[in-house]
């Protein structure tokens, strides 16, 4: 009973914020984080959690799942209805009868899988039942989602977001910084021969040993070590579902681990020539990075041109 006056009391509060920020043309992101912190004031659900669980679900989208909403989290009719037998908006009592997860997110008495309050405050329920340490959300995410890597990279979002206390982190920069000497060209696609035949999963920026190289994007570092392909290498994914990866380093920035927050232009490595055998291998090659972008959609993960990317953010190198 409780709960629910605070309910809506909060949904009066939304829809009066919601008047407001149309009348003061506040902008989108700002709209989103303030439905995030209403939420958290109701399930004590922190804010960037669900804000990462909306962002990792905006990424797997496609253009033609993409809406006019503000909320991009979307919830299949199996997990919102259940078993009950219709897939009409109605009220979360009848679908909590017949064992669905949607609620009632405005008190106006209907749980309605295309409402964003509704939705949010479905999602940050299903959190709220497992309990609100960083363990009992990450076991929330399993169960919902059942893939290690979503789970890993809504709980990165999240960190980011917490640390940084913003959803807008698109600040890039060009892997080698200004007044080093470099060259590249569009090399993706190319036949590789080392390991089996194979193609060529990124762009080369050929560089002198030692010449630093810098993260694209802010985000998490979820891999760094060895690889007899890539030599020593780092990888760092970002809030858009994209993982970038840098290969036959020279060495790594100091105290870089795994885990690890970096930002855009922060200095991960150096250029090297390591690669194409055990440990240590290294000059098979002239020195280069190799770097490659990969996108994940939920299902699974590809690799993509980086080259269009990489001439933008050269143009805008600081």
């Amino acid at each position: 009973m409780i709960q629910r006056s605070l309910l809506l009391i909060f949904t009066c509060f939304i829809l009066l914020t919601t008047i407001a920020h149309a009348e003061e043309n506040v902008d989108n992101e700002q709209e989103k984080i303030n439905l995030y912190k209403q939420m958290e004031a109701i399930t004590f659900i922190p804010w960037y959690y669900l804000a990462a669980i909306d962002r990792y679900e905006a990424n797997i989208q496609s253009e033609e799942e993409e809406q006019d909403s503000i909320i991009s989290i979307r919830i299949s009719d199996l997990k919102w209805y259940g078993l009950t037998p219709t897939t009409e908006p109605t009220s979360e009592e009848i679908i909590e009868m017949f064992g669905g997860i949607g609620k009632d997110g405005t008190g106006d008495g209907i749980a309605d899988p295309t409402n964003d309050y509704d939705i949010l405050y479905t999602m940050a329920h299903y959190v709220q039942q497992y309990g609100p340490s960083e363990q009992d959300i990450r076991t929330a995410l399993w169960n919902y989602y059942h893939r290690e890597l979503t789970v890993l990279s809504i709980m990165n979002y999240a960190r980011l977001f917490k640390t940084y206390q913003t959803i807008s982190l698109d600040d890039t920069a060009f892997p080698i910084p200004k007044g080093y000497n470099y060259s590249y060209r569009n090399t993706w696609g190319d036949a590789r021969g080392f390991g089996g035949r194979r193609i060529h999963e990124g762009t080369d920026i050929f560089a002198n040993y030692g010449t630093p190289v810098r993260a694209t994007t802010h985000g998490v570092v979820e891999l760094k070590g060895w690889n007899k392909y890539g030599g020593w290498r780092v990888g760092i994914r970002d809030i858009y579902n994209r993982y970038h990866y840098y290969a036959h380093l020279n060495g790594f920035a100091e105290g870089l681990e795994i885990g690890d927050i970096v930002e855009a232009g922060q200095t991960i490595g150096s250029v090297g020539a390591s690669g194409y055998g055990p440990p240590g291998t290294s000059g098979k090659f002239p020195p280069h990075l190799h770097y490659g972008m990969y996108k994940d959609n939920g299902k699974t993960e590809w690799s993509f041109d980086p080259y269009p990317h990489l001439n933008k953010w050269e143009r805008n190198n600081p």
